[in-house]
């Protein structure tokens, strides 16, 4: 999908945008994420409404693409097209709720899918409350046909935000390392693709292999190291243009490249000596800033989502373990002091929790803390997992695990809500590590 599309793309509100009840007696239906585990709402999504085969075909695949990142986030569960006792309604009349309410469907989605004179799509759709009788919400898209993936995803961010309160995350892509080959040579190239997996796209050719891949704030850049004839290097890539350049030519080893929120700079790790430290470099400049000082291990830092502190990791307690400091370097002070070692801290985009990978007793963990260290909590438990990132909205981390095997363990990806219930596998065309979730696409 070129960035062109994404331009293109129109958003109308029509016939009461976001109602409220007038019933009092009449609950809204609604989820409150931050209580933990709730039982998933049931959801009627029917193929969206169509006249032209065209127009039909394309309402069948937009509702199923709806209905599977709903359930993928295990707050909603949607009930089977095949016990439907209704048509698919004209988005014009008002369902006949009884018709829902035996199916004990909490809520109904509506679309309707119209082709115009210019080429493009008119996609409209309505959430109503199958127990009040209520409109929830109703939006309208136009975009080019070849872009009906990406309105599906944009309708079930609409229907998630109006239900949970909380921003969406379905429109949104996943950067990582995709891995081929025997386990004593694989082969680790660039890879990208929608959030469930859909869109996948090789960046890179395999000549080097690729590591730690992250977003720019933007969505145009991608920043990661690579081997390089058995040099690493930070290295820019542009997505729009596939243009490929290499952020600084330095003496030592460079890790774990990162961009800052505003973009305008990048924040990495520099060995030096048996030592590394913290750098930032300015984008525009190329003027490189030390903020550590420091004769042990800092690696993988991390801005919060304001920038003015960052999360990294150090032994030089002894143990790795997560610190967090100013902008400037200054205020170092260490934040987790549970058994075990700490590392890959990534900052929340809420800005009120830091995940990490935590290693104890032999196995991995994946877990979340308060950015002063309270609050500890395990989400995930594997052999190995590692490299979490947040999506957008705070609420899901992804991450890639591996499993034992007798020819060597195979790394795949999934993803896990703050609850710690509702773990996923991401599927990829390839074994994958390394993954990094964009924002919201523009």
């Amino acid at each position: 999908m070129t960035p062109s599309l994404f331009h293109r793309l129109r958003v109308l509100s029509f016939l009461g945008l976001a109602l409220l009840l007038s019933n009092p007696a009449k609950a809204d239906v609604r989820i409150d994420i931050t209580r933990g585990v709730v039982e998933p709402i049931p959801l009627a999504i029917p193929a969206f409404f169509g006249k032209t085969p065209a127009e039909v075909e394309a309402g069948e695949k937009m509702a199923e693409v709806v209905a599977k990142d709903l359930t993928r986030s295990g707050l909603f569960s949607t009930l089977d097209p095949k016990s439907f006792v209704a048509q698919t309604p004209s988005l014009m009349v008002q369902p006949r709720f009884a018709d829902w309410r035996v199916l004990n469907a909490q809520a109904l989605v509506v679309g309707k899918v119209e082709a115009q004179s210019d080429g493009r799509l008119k996609v409209e759709f309505r959430l109503w409350d199958v127990f009040a009788e209520q409109q929830m919400t109703g939006l309208a898209y136009f975009s080019v046909p070849s872009n009906w993936r990406r309105v599906a995803h944009i309708v079930a961010d609409a229907i998630y935000k109006r239900i949970t309160g909380e921003d969406g995350y379905f429109d949104t892509r996943i950067v990582y390392i995709a891995e081929t080959g025997p386990s004593t040579n694989r082969m680790k190239r660039l890879a990208i693709m929608d959030q469930d997996g859909e869109n996948n796209r090789v960046l890179s050719d395999g000549r080097a292999i690729v590591l730690t891949p992250r977003f720019s704030p933007t969505m145009q850049k991608i920043t990661y190291m690579a081997y390089y004839n058995n040099r690493p290097r930070v290295y820019l890539f542009n997505i729009d243009t596939g243009a490929q350049t290499v952020l600084g030519d330095f003496d030592h080893m460079t890790f774990a490249p990162r961009f800052a929120p505003d973009g305008n700079s990048v924040i990495f790790s520099l060995s030096e000596g048996g030592a590394s430290n913290i750098y930032t470099m300015d984008l525009k400049t190329h003027r490189i800033r030390k903020l550590t000082r420091s004769t042990a291990i800092n690696s993988a830092p991390c801005f919060a989502p304001d920038g003015e502190r960052i999360t990294f990791e150090s032994d030089r307690g002894g143990s790795q373990q997560i610190y967090v400091m100013n902008k400037d370097g200054s205020n170092v002070h260490r934040v987790s002091f549970g058994n075990g070692n700490y590392g890959t801290p990534v900052w929340s985009p809420r800005g009120d929790l830091i995940a990490f990978t935590k290693m104890h007793g032999g196995k991995f963990y994946i877990g979340v803390m308060r950015p002063d260290g309270s609050g500890e909590r395990q989400l995930v438990e594997a052999w190995h997992a590692e490299g979490p990132t947040w999506a957008p909205n705070g609420r899901v981390l992804m991450y890639f695990k591996e499993k034992p095997s007798r020819d060597g363990s195979r790394p795949k990806l999934y993803s896990i809500d703050l609850t710690g219930y509702n773990e996923r596998e991401i599927p990829t065309p390839t074994d994958a590590s390394d993954p990094a979730w964009s924002p919201l696409l523009p």
